[in-house]
């Protein structure tokens, strides 16, 4: 082996070390905003500044990162074609248990994701009855006016979510969208207190969204329940959110399992 060469040293899970390293940092990228410093990534992640500068270089070497001019690295180009093949991919596996939402609640289903400041949704099963829906496989929406919205940022810090607020404003869909960074919070926190997320005419007039997170999900993610206010009513509500939970539950399951089979 030439001097130069960095072995490939197995991990404690049986995976390559390198690896595992090249995967943490890109994470840490994303988590940072997707624009880090090399010794903001040292702090961070505890390695050595020349092992972190070996894979960042080997990982601007392939695409997944980018040297800006003012010496900072950024997410890669090709990171896109990964993220969008993946998008697809949890949309597929969540199809069947959003068929469940349909077929026991009469309603269209939809999952979203969190991508950056939006909120992106990746699948969808639309309800029996003929309406005309907002939601829409594809579509990117800000999380403060939608129920998935609601449901992913319930978690993060308070500081976190006002600066996402503060990044992205607070448009009104409609005159019952809240667009008071206080009174959100105080939305989220009823979110966390109760467990699920309502969309009430906040969006689109006259339809009303009921959402949960995904626990344990390798990307954050929500499952929701739209339809018209005259049909999730406060009584279809009581019978809806746990239904919701469960199929949340069974989703996370089926996306460790896939990640498990690798």
């Amino acid at each position: 082996m030439p001097p130069s060469a960095e072995p490939r040293t197995a991990s404690a899970s049986g995976g390559v070390q390198s690896l595992e390293r090249a995967f943490d940092l890109l994470e840490r990228m994303a988590d940072a905003g997707g624009e880090v410093g090399l010794s903001e990534l040292s702090t961070s992640s505890g390695l050595p500044l020349p092992t972190i500068h070996r894979l960042m270089r080997t990982l601007v070497a392939c695409g997944y990162v980018r040297q800006q001019p003012n010496r900072r690295y950024a997410l890669g180009p090709r990171l896109i074609r990964l993220g969008e093949s993946s998008s697809r991919l949890l949309g597929t596996w969540a199809r069947p248990h959003l068929a469940r939402l349909v077929d026991e609640t009469g309603e269209t289903a939809n999952m979203a994701l969190l991508d950056g400041d939006e909120v992106v949704y990746v699948a969808q099963v639309p309800s029996r009855h003929s309406m005309r829906m907002f939601t829409e496989v594809g579509r990117r929406v800000l999380p403060h006016s939608t129920g998935v919205g609601k449901a992913l940022l319930a978690q993060a810090p308070d500081d976190e979510v006002r600066a996402l607020l503060a990044r992205t404003g607070m448009p009104a869909a409609t005159e019952k969208t809240i667009t008071s960074p206080e009174d959100f919070l105080k939305e989220l926190a009823r979110v966390r207190e109760s467990g699920f997320a309502m969309d009430d005419n906040e969006q689109e007039i006259g339809v009303r969204c009921l959402a949960v997170q995904v626990p344990d999900s390798p990307t954050s993610a929500a499952i929701s329940i739209s339809g018209p206010a005259g049909r999730v009513t406060e009584a279809a509500t009581e019978r809806i959110v746990p239904l919701l939970r469960e199929v949340a539950a069974e989703l996370s399951a089926t996306l460790a399992g896939a990640t498990a089979s690798v």
